[in-house]
């Protein structure tokens, strides 16, 4: 579909709310009113827990990670790779893993780690371990964000039952609505990725008598690593 029939079928649903909202089209004050609001988003509420020195949202996102079942490594940049395979030595793992094709990781020496084994691009059913990047993490609630693109492909955070996070320090910010201002930076108007993902430690559910199962619809296990720089 091209942007012109993604325009096309946009209008074609917002006439179709305003038809059952018994609603003209915008115009006069109001159309500017709602163009203003468009340009220049208003920022939407803020948890006071979060509005800390960035020293201490490191340390809130840290500390609500591990509260929700992901594990944590605060290391260097030269330590990365070798906190990768220590991990996964730790936890039986196979040594070896997609990792996202961007030009994000391959500022750490992975070479390093001779046992290492890695390939790079989107995660298939047979992978067992993901290493990705992360656009931000949020400190209220100890979140991350994934932005989908060639350098990041969506399965690397769904598929794999490990998913191995390489977070820096400066990308960790107080709330929801400081992601958004970065998106709309990074991005630019309408050019925003196809997918955003927040991802709350790894994958659990509790419908079943209210226990708690981790892997019930993507990785089991989340490690991440927050780089000091």
């Amino acid at each position: 579909m091209n942007r012109s029939d993604n325009g096309t079928a946009r209008m074609q649903i917002l006439n179709g709310i305003r038809r059952a909202l018994r609603r003209d089209a915008l115009s006069g004050a109001g159309r500017e009113e709602a163009e203003a609001r468009l340009a220049q988003p208003p920022r939407g509420p803020a948890v006071a827990r979060a509005a800390l020195p960035q020293a201490e949202k490191v340390a809130l996102f840290c500390q609500w990670a591990e509260a929700n079942n992901a594990t944590v490594a605060r290391v260097g940049v030269n330590q990365v790779p070798a906190e990768v395979v220590g991990y996964l030595a730790r936890n039986n793992l196979p040594a070896e893993a997609v990792m996202a094709p961007g030009a994000a990781l391959d500022r750490f020496d992975w070479g390093s780690q001779k046992m290492l084994s890695l390939h790079k691009g989107r995660a298939e059913g047979t992978d067992h371990i993901s290493i990705t990047g992360a656009f931000a993490g949020i400190a209220e609630t100890g979140t991350l964000v994934m932005t989908s693109g060639p350098d990041h492909p969506v399965t690397l955070n769904l598929l794999p039952p490990t998913h191995v996070v390489v977070l820096r320090e400066s990308d960790i910010v107080g709330g929801y609505e400081d992601v958004w201002t970065r998106l709309r930076a990074r991005y630019g108007k309408d050019r925003m990725p196809r997918t955003v993902n927040t991802i709350t430690g790894p994958s659990r559910t509790g419908d079943i008598e209210q226990t708690i199962e981790l892997g019930a619809h993507g990785p089991r296990r989340m490690h991440v690593l927050v780089v000091r720089e």
